[in-house]
């Protein structure tokens, strides 16, 4: 009782700090919505966000040599993804070293969720239809959405392109086609049709396949000792296919929704670890997914003080795991897995004064699994989130605070179901900027959340652990935005700098057991994670038809396990979680070619807990070129562009075994109509 008197304390105080304020002047440059203020830069956004933001437009992401969300999200500061290899290889975000678990994927304002593993394969998502990428530390300022966009460490929204028209369009849209190395094949399209004045839609569509068997170096030993060949990477072909559909509606001036379906299938290898001997022979894991969901929105601005909205949403997930070289006395391992969700919310805000705002919501969710497992126990997991939060804003301050209530009920057909949770999380930020005249703000926010073990981390048959404790995660984050245009050669410079401290308890960690498919998990008791990310962004007008935008991150995290004082990994770094890394891009344009250049780069990671020589995976470069043509053909935009991708042709590994494609290039014609 005296923790929730503190945590009521520090948010009521939070919100009483920011109250006897000034009001707001000089508002002509900006929109104001009831609870949110929006410029018309998306850099602005960053830079006045209380907690570190950072965001990707589209003409950014054309810009970056990227095919796949996962690729995209490397240039975030802070990020780390662990990468498999490949168009099909796996790929999970996560954020700060505190683990995929702890980054929800909000997919046009719902949150993805898989509870058999709590991480999602982000590079299942395609670029083509995305309009804008952005990744939240702690939580965004909006404090009118979901409660589930509360209950993360960090949140990775994806927002698709919403159907836009002129004044007598009644359709229009992109077909796209890819062609590249590996034998990558991905044509696309989508198209926005305006129904009539108050009905919209939007349809895409896309299909990707490869072989995937890229060359690389296997060495019979120690790198640049010993012997070695060149192999060809096997069991990495894959073929996904997407379809989306949306139906969008303005009902009045005021209320408006819309409802969304989206399909997704998927069949790949899961290519084995480059062992000597274990090349071909043992790379015959495959794994089959589909996934399907539908999912409506509902808003109503009641009045100037009173907004509502409603989300709904079914998801179904079915996962096809076969091993035809497991040793058991069938000769192989075939698991199947299905699970369902019923997910319902509903949110209020209430607009008390101009400047101050507050709001209430609601989720509910209901999930269960099941599988071929022998006894496998048909976990259903009950959730409640409800959450109150406020915020204040003016030009030169913004402060918000949340409370977040979590409630779970466990239930299993048989055996022993997993402890039901009560928790209570705390969230505050303040953003201010001390000199009216100048756009440097300084910024402080704390957040305390917790995850609970997915169904495998608790229920699966193999590596299932009822034991585990859930994740108790403090996010400690400091720091300063300055943003400045200097006349019409440079109209935007900007810079971001934060550092955080987290403390993790009872840090659940997965790592790979005999393949990329099965995990195995434990606690490591106690984590600290302390950190810098800087970010710059640039634009220069050398000339009046010739722009320069550049852009680079850079990361320094020190990612301890500070468990046991006797244990060999004792202050050791964390698996996989380089000290140094970064990214670098930039993009010239001209009114006759565009050209770009990317880099990403990491330093020295480990593979296990104890930082030994043996365990050490060496850091890489990854340099990558690209050069775009447009044109017109009878009022229809045509976009030509050439990729030349790891320019350097290494192999390099994020994680230990699965080396990364080498030299590779792609070309790709699109056409907007």
């Amino acid at each position: 009782m005296n923790i929730l008197k503190k945590i009521v304390v520090i948010v009521v105080a939070s919100c009483a700090i920011t109250t006897p304020l000034l009001a707001q002047n000089n508002l002509d440059s900006l929109q104001h919505l009831p609870e949110v203020v929006i410029t018309e830069k998306y850099t602005d956004r960053e830079i006045r966000s209380s907690a570190p933001m950072q965001v990707l437009s589209q003409k950014s992401i054309r810009n970056l040599n990227v095919l796949q969300l996962s690729d995209a999200v490397k240039h975030f500061s802070g990020v780390t993804v662990k990468d498999y290899g490949g168009i099909g290889g796996l790929k999970t975000v996560s954020v700060r070293s505190l683990g995929a678990n702890h980054t929800a994927v909000n997919y046009n304002g719902f949150t993805i969720n898989d509870v058999q593993t709590g991480q999602i394969d982000v590079g299942r998502f395609s670029l083509d239809n995305v309009d804008i990428i952005s990744l939240n530390s702690g939580q965004s300022d909006n404090i009118f959405q979901p409660a589930r966009l509360f209950a993360s460490a960090s949140v990775l929204n994806i927002q698709t392109i919403a159907p836009r028209f002129d004044d007598d369009q009644k359709i229009n849209g992109r077909a796209s086609l890819k062609v590249g190395s590996f034998g990558m094949f991905n044509p696309s399209v989508f198209t926005n049709l305006k129904l009539n004045e108050k009905l919209s839609a939007s349809l895409s569509g896309e299909w990707l396949s490869a072989n995937g068997k890229y060359p690389y170096i296997l060495h019979y030993g120690e790198a640049g000792k010993d012997s070695s060949s060149v192999e060809k990477r096997e069991n990495t072909d894959v073929q996904n296919l997407r379809l989306e559909g949306a139906l969008f509606a303005d009902f009045s001036n005021k209320s408006s929704g819309n409802l969304r379906a989206y399909y997704y299938q998927s069949e790949r290898g899961l290519p084995g670890a480059t062992i000597f001997y274990n090349t071909s022979d043992f790379s015959k894991q495959r794994l089959w997914d589909k996934t399907f969901f539908a999912q409506a929105h509902y808003r109503n601005d009641i009045s100037d003080r009173w907004n509502f909205q409603a989300n709904a949403k079914y998801n179904h997930g079915y996962v096809h795991y076969l091993d035809p070289t497991f040793l058991n006395a069938e000769g192989k391992l075939e698991d199947t897995f299905r699970q369902n969700e019923i997910y319902g919310s509903g949110s209020v805000l209430f607009r008390a004064f101009e400047n101050l705002s507050f709001s209430a919501s609601t989720d509910v969710a209901v999930n269960n699994m099941s599988a071929n497992l022998p006894d496998f126990v048909y976990p259903t997991r009950y959730t409640l989130l409800t959450s109150i939060a406020a915020k204040y804003v003016t030009n030169q301050l913004l402060a918000t605070a949340s409370l977040l209530y979590t409630q779970t009920s466990e239930q299993v057909k048989w055996g022993t179901a997993a402890d039901n949770q009560r928790r209570v999380s705390p969230y505050t930020s303040i953003t201010f900027q001390p000199f009216e005249t100048i756009d440097f703000r300084l910024r402080v926010f704390y957040k305390n959340i917790f995850r609970l073990p997915t169904f495998n981390d608790l229920y699966y048959s193999h590596v299932g652990k009822r034991s585990l404790k859930p994740e108790d995660t403090h996010q400690f984050n400091i720091g300063f935005t300055y943003s400045i245009s200097i006349g019409e050669w440079l109209p935007l410079l900007t810079i971001t700098t934060d550092a955080y401290h987290n403390k993790i308890k009872n840090k659940i960690v997965a790592y790979p057991n005999r393949n990329t498919f099965e995990w195995s998990m434990m606690n490591l008791g106690s984590v600290d994670i302390n950190g810098v990310d800087i970010a710059l962004e640039s634009a220069f007008e050398l000339s009046p038809k010739v722009k320069l935008l550049t852009g680079s991150s850079f990361t320094f995290q020190d990612s301890k396990n500070m468990t046991n004082p006797d244990s060999p990994a004792y202050k050791h770094q964390l698996p996989y979680a380089p000290r140094f890394s970064g990214s670098g891009r930039a993009a010239v344009e001209t009114p006759w070619i565009n050209a770009a250049y990317s880099l990403l780069w990491s330093g020295t990671r480990y593979t296990s807990t104890q930082n030994m020589p043996d365990n050490r995976l060496s850091g890489y470069a990854d340099h990558s070129i690209s050069l775009s043509k447009s044109t017109c053909i009878k009022q229809n935009k045509v976009v030509l562009s050439f990729e030349a991708l790891n320019l350097c042709n290494k192999n390099y590994e994020i994680v230990r075994n699965f080396p990364m494609p080498g030299r590779s290039f792609r070309g790709t014609i699109s056409i907007d109509f």
